[in-house]
């Protein structure tokens, strides 16, 4: 059982992690009785946080910005300052703890009041990022994505592919994760029905943000910077496979390249895979080197090679048949 200092921690915690909490979630979540969330609540009230209650159906708890900050002992100018080297870290200037740092800037620029909203993007229109070797990011685009995976909100934007073709993506967002120096959005996109990596100064427009989505179990197990790093290994691949292999995906993880290609469960005797590879023909003895019964997918060349490779082998044997290995 927490304290009841660590549950009113606790509680502001996960006010913070999304739009809106129905008060018998709070309460399991905690492991408490609903009056004593009600009664948590009216404490944080006291202390100054800005905790919305309504009532009905639908009703329960929100965290909102209120006129001042909370008491978080920062006074405006320390906010500021927090604010900005946020933005900084978030940038990459310190490897490893980008995400963790988005995840605070946009809990402190939630609860902000609208006077250091604007000074806070005044200071970020003057900040000139040191070219690390990557492509800049917008810090503001990077919160307003931030946010819609926390409150499950659908995003449209246009979206420049490696070659420049621009396209318009319906996507619901599941996360952010930054790797090789870039910012990658993952989101389900509901024109191709399938999860997809999106490199975020590719996106060429604002984000349009729309409304709710229901959360789907996410790729990877949830380890979106797995998923990403991946995703970014298998692309550069002038040939782009997709496989069906004929066993399941807990036998397949444990023969393949966790780096080198993708695999999605399709049911219990089979599963997905996406790879990619310099040619068709190199994925050809790759593929029979597994053991494992397979349909081609795409492209369409590897079925050719792997019919070319299937009449030389039957030439081959059919030649043994008929000219056997005289004993030496």
């Amino acid at each position: 059982m927490l304290t009841a200092s660590n549950r009113l921690l606790r509680l502001l915690s996960l006010l913070q992690t999304r739009r809106h909490w129905a008060g018998a979630d709070l309460a399991a979540a905690l492991d408490i009785h609903p009056r004593t969330v009600r009664r948590d609540i009216d404490r944080l009230r006291q202390l100054g946080y800005p905790i919305h209650a309504s009532s009905g159906v639908a009703g329960g708890y929100a965290f909102r910005a209120g006129h001042a900050l909370p008491p978080l002992m920062l006074d405006d100018d320390e906010a500021l300052a927090v604010a900005i080297t946020l933005q900084v870290a978030a940038a990459g200037s310190v490897g490893g703890i980008e995400e963790s740092a988005l995840r605070a800037l946009v809990k402190l620029e939630q609860v902000m009041p609208p006077r250091l909203r604007r000074r806070v993007d005044a200071l970020r229109s003057e900040i000139v990022p040191i070219d690390r070797g990557g492509p800049a990011v917008d810090a503001s685009r990077l919160a307003t994505l931030a946010t819609a995976c926390r409150d499950q909100l659908q995003i449209e934007f246009d979206y420049a592919d490696i070659r420049g073709r621009i396209s318009r993506r319906c996507v619901d967002p599941q996360g952010l994760a930054h790797t090789a120096q870039r910012w990658y959005l993952v989101a389900w996109d509901r024109g191709r029905d399938d999860w997809r990596t999106f490199r975020i100064d590719r996106i060429t427009s604002e984000p349009l943000v729309g409304g709710h989505f229901a959360p789907r179990p996410s790729p990877a197990g949830g380890d979106l910077r797995a998923y990403v790093s991946r995703s970014v290994n298998i692309a550069p691949y002038a040939e782009q496979a997709q496989i069906i292999l004929h066993a399941p995906l807990d036998v397949m993880v444990t023969k393949l390249p966790y780096a080198a290609s993708l695999l999605t469960a399709m049911d219990d005797a089979r599963c997905l895979l996406k790879c990619g590879a310099d040619s068709s023909q190199s994925l050809v003895s790759w593929l029979m080197a597994l053991d494992v019964d397979f349909d081609v997918l795409t492209p369409g060349p590897l079925s050719d090679h792997l019919q070319t490779a299937s009449d030389r082998l039957g030439r081959s044997l059919q030649r043994a048949a008929h000219h056997p290995k005289q004993p030496s």
